[in-house]
């Protein structure tokens, strides 16, 4: 499946109508989010580097004469190196081996196949939880505020709801609306998942928070691409 990096004007359209017909019967405030990725994963790459150029050292000590052959290989068969010269060549080949690693884990692709999915879930949270903070948390009178999230390259979703919300609502009744995300954007359908999630969030808030003649639209409908 083609990588998605941006989300088009008509995709856009598609989410805020879904978050605009939901509102519709109820008083909680929908707000999207979507991102290319969450993170970096910059300490990642520098992780696999080390345990590499550990890797290195961990060898040279398992099998030491194996080591000192390729040694003596390399330099041509000039004598018998001593412990300095062998000592110099392990940091010579971790150093090279570090380098390697972290060049090629530069590309991000790569750095991000090879990074757990338990961390990518995390950074994921955390990321959706800093934006609820700024977009979405005590924004509305009756706290009644709840975020959809997606990030993009992991392909991961969160949702995160505002005080009266999440007491009101068990964090299981979302399973259905994230279910209906992520099998779209495993397709590559990210707008259709997202609309399709927020009609499901709206039918659950609906339920426990409906539409009072006070109600006002506190928070925008529009799709949030970061």
């Amino acid at each position: 499946m083609a990588r998605i990096t941006h989300l088009t004007p008509a995709e856009h359209a598609l989410v805020a109508d879904a978050v605009t017909r939901a509102e519709e019967g109820t008083d909680g405030e929908i707000v999207t989010i979507v991102s290319e990725r969450s993170d970096q994963y910059r300490d990642a790459a520098l992780h696999y580097a080390v345990a590499a150029a550990l890797a290195v050292v961990a060898l040279a000590a398992i099998s030491p004469g194996a080591f000192e052959a390729k040694f003596d290989w390399l330099s041509g068969g000039w004598g018998d190196p001593d412990a300095r010269m062998l000592l110099f060549a392990v940091l010579v080949a971790e150093t090279i081996v570090f380098l390697i690693v972290r060049f090629a884990l530069a590309w991000t692709p790569l750095r991000m196949a090879l990074t757990p999915p338990a961390t990518r879930a995390r950074r994921v949270r955390r990321r959706a939880i800093q934006y609820f903070k700024v977009g979405a948390e005590r924004r509305t009178e009756a706290r009644v505020g709840i975020l959809l999230y997606l990030s993009l390259d992991e392909r991961m979703a969160e949702i995160v709801a505002d005080e009266a919300i999440h007491k009101a609502v068990p964090a299981e009744r979302w399973g259905e609306a994230m279910a209906a995300l992520v099998d779209e954007v495993r397709i590559g359908r990210p707008a259709e998942g997202m609309a399709a999630a927020v009609t499901r969030i709206g039918s659950i808030l609906s339920e426990n928070f409906p539409k009072t003649e006070t109600d006002r639209n506190e928070l925008p409908d529009r799709l949030i691409e970061l």
